[in-house]
């Protein structure tokens, strides 16, 4: 009988963190600033139920992966940190992270953001949001947004000859491959070639005849006085918090600082590119990823399945950071925010953004097909072709 009180209280233990050994034991979680204060208060909550006391560091968004490569592999930094599900590759093949077991309410979580944080059939990461960018439109110019792109190009022509000069009727990044991407996937465009295997980075698809005719679309809108070739993000979202720009592309993000700045704006799908062509968008997803060297692995997995995963704690962190919830039955609560109706929209056309280490390799060599494509140095055709080159090139060093 002695012996069995012994064994259930050492699994009593296991499951709610005795005082005992949390009193010797601490998470620590590296997150950027949107998501220490939330962070902070859960960690609170979670150590006045279970006795462990959670550290929340603010790091840099740019700065935690590259610190935790540095960090980790040493037995240091983080037991968890919260980021970007396209870090899942690299910090995977380089052993740095923990897979995350099957777990009751797995099933209440989207596809689109577990497929996001999985990795060689294996799950990495605990989504918490998603995102993706959309039409933003101020409603002082805009009443009803455009559904497609030629109607867009009307509205946002009317726009600058009604206004001079001094409103822009569209403007965004323009020679920046992750807001031309819509065009380029919507038309039929692909990084890598999606197989039930998992992605092909031998099968580089952005120099195909689709993504070509959405770069020749792209290059339309430079054309025909819309955009400029030397737009920027800085420059679009400048313009649209004074309210000198009529409509732009940007991700939900950038909300809270246009809803500060008095801006009356809405949010809705991207364009189709032709009436029934949707521009599919990259969905990026944030979560939770666990550290592989940690030696709290047990604890940690627990705080996020038991914890961290549930509906009452994953409503709470969004509301601290609206964005796209991970759970179906999150965003159900909040379907009465339009604007996480418009970007779920835009985000229900898209594509996770590729978690593989060799997507390292495309950004800059399409960033400067684009350059010269939007500055008319050269084709289409020819910079796609030469972008894929240089990427293949890279991927094989």
């Amino acid at each position: 009988m002695r012996r069995g009180l012994i064994i259930l209280a050492l699994t009593l233990s296991l499951i709610v963190f005795s005082l005992t050994s949390a009193q010797a034991t601490k998470i620590t979680i590296w997150c950027s600033e949107k998501q220490v204060d939330i962070l902070q208060r859960l960690g609170e909550e979670f150590k006045a139920k279970y006795g462990v006391a959670v550290e929340v560091q603010y790091v840099e968004f740019g700065s935690i992966k590259p610190n935790f490569l540095t960090a980790a592999p040493q037995g240091k930094g983080a037991d968890i940190i919260v980021g970007a599900h396209d870090w899942v590759g690299e910090l995977v093949v380089n052993g740095l992270l923990e897979p995350i077991p099957e777990f009751k309410d797995i099933k209440q979580f989207y596809e689109t953001s577990l497929k996001a944080f999985s990795y060689g059939g294996k799950l990495y990461g605990l989504p918490y949001a998603m995102e993706a960018i959309a039409l933003i439109y101020n409603k002082d110019y805009v009443k009803t947004p455009p559904l497609t792109m030629e109607s867009l190009i009307t509205t946002a022509k009317r726009i600058n000859t009604a206004y001079k000069g001094k409103v822009k009727g569209f403007v965004t990044s323009a020679a920046e491959f992750y807001y031309v991407a819509p065009v380029i996937f919507g038309y039929g465009g692909y990084v890598f070639k999606d197989t039930p295997a998992g992605l092909d980075v031998s099968d580089i698809g952005l120099a195909n005849p689709g993504a070509v005719k959405g770069v020749k679309l792209w290059k339309r809108l430079v054309d025909e006085g819309l955009l400029s070739p030397g737009d920027n993000y800085q420059i679009m979202d400048s313009l649209f918090k004074e309210g000198k720009a009529a409509m732009i592309i940007n991700g939900p993000w950038a909300v809270k600082a246009y809803k500060d700045a008095g801006v009356n704006y809405g949010v809705s799908v991207i364009p189709n590119l032709e009436a029934k062509v949707p521009a599919k968008p990259f969905v990026g997803v944030q979560g939770f990823m666990v550290n592989s060297k940690s030696p709290n692995k047990v604890l940690v997995r627990e705080f996020l399945i038991s914890f961290i995963s549930t509906k009452d704690t994953m409503y709470k962190i969004y509301l601290a950071d609206p964005r796209i919830p991970s759970r179906k039955d999150v965003l159900a609560l909040v379907k009465d925010n339009p604007d996480i109706v418009g970007f779920t929209k835009s985000a229900s056309n898209g594509i996770p953004m590729p978690n593989v280490p060799e997507m390292a390799a495309v950004w800059g060599a399409m960033n400067d097909a684009l350059n010269l494509v939007v500055n008319g140095k050269a084709t289409p055709e020819d910079a796609l072709n030469n972008a894929v080159k240089t990427i293949k090139a890279q991927i094989k060093k």
